[in-house]
């Protein structure tokens, strides 16, 4: 792993707390008779939820780190993408807003720190399910409980060994995985979990899932804060040559969407035990 800058002091403590802080501007719009579903121009849905949890996040993290450039989905979205070198923040301040505006639970609040084009630390919090997971280049990953608003104590997370059981394969809710299944294809798999946004991550760092492939369409912040777990739980995210992902500007940046499609991720595979690899590999071949 490339050499990263130390993490910024009382990092862990102060994403937890930005995260805890947005989830609760979203939580009051969840299955609100009241919540207005607008569209962006990919058609993808916005709410004011996401807005307010954005708002939240930025302020949050101007305050704790001034000189740390931040990548945010709605502020891309709308063509304000600063410009960043070795380290800046990716966030997606309401990851699964399909689900969200369905009523369904799975969707998180998503900040990682991306150093030297690696995800260095990252906090998932679902805020409707009190869950919440941070992983970091330094100290490891960890998991806890968030009631009314005040974290519990934590528990430490890694990734489940591989022998020679079948794969449990996790899998997104709202997206086909046709090229995924053909990728699939010919290894043990025990069964298959649908998952909504980064939560499919998790489920690995916390050892209930071994393998979560993905080839349809993603974006650079709706993956790092849980790439950032996972790894910091002993996992990998390998792209289709079998590197790590990687995360920053790829490309020139000059894009019609004022440069949000230049963090456009490749397709990807999130593994726990590493040894998954080579089975991949032997099933390529």
């Amino acid at each position: 792993m490339p050499a990263h800058q130390p993490l910024p002091p009382g990092l862990a403590e102060t994403l937890v707390a930005i995260a805890i802080e947005a989830g609760a501007r979203i939580v009051p719009h969840f299955r609100s008779t009241e919540l207005q579903v607008m569209h962006k121009g990919d058609a993808s849905p916005l709410t004011q939820a996401d807005l307010a949890a954005e708002a939240c996040i930025l302020k949050g993290l101007a305050g704790a780190f001034p000189a740390i450039p931040v990548v945010s989905e709605e502020a891309a979205s709308n063509g304000d993408v600063p410009s960043v070198r070795d380290r800046f923040f990716l966030v997606d301040p309401l990851d699964g807003t399909k689900e969200f505006v369905k009523g369904d639970p799975q969707f998180t609040v998503n900040i990682a720190l991306i150093d030297d084009q690696v995800p260095v630390a990252g906090v998932v919090y679902a805020p409707a399910l009190g869950s919440l997971f941070y992983g970091d280049i330094e100290g490891g990953a960890f998991t806890l409980t968030v009631k009314d608003g005040v974290p519990g104590p934590r528990a430490t997370l890694r990734v489940a060994p591989v022998h020679e059981e079948p794969l449990r394969v996790v899998a997104s809710r709202s997206h086909g995985q046709d090229a995924c299944k053909e990728l699939m294809k010919g290894l043990p798999v025990k069964g298959e979990t649908k998952a909504g946004s980064s939560l499919k991550f998790c489920l690995i760092a916390c050892g209930d899932a071994d393998i979560y492939p993905r080839s349809g369409p993603t974006m650079q912040w709706d993956t790092a804060a849980g790439d950032a777990v996972l790894r910091a739980a002993g996992g990998v995210v390998l792209d289709r040559d079998g590197e790590a992902l990687r995360y920053g500007a790829m490309g020139s940046g000059q894009t019609p969407d004022g440069g949000a499609s230049a963090f456009r991720n490749p397709m990807f595979v999130a593994v726990g035990c590493p040894n998954i690899v080579s089975k991949l590999r032997a099933a390529a071949s």
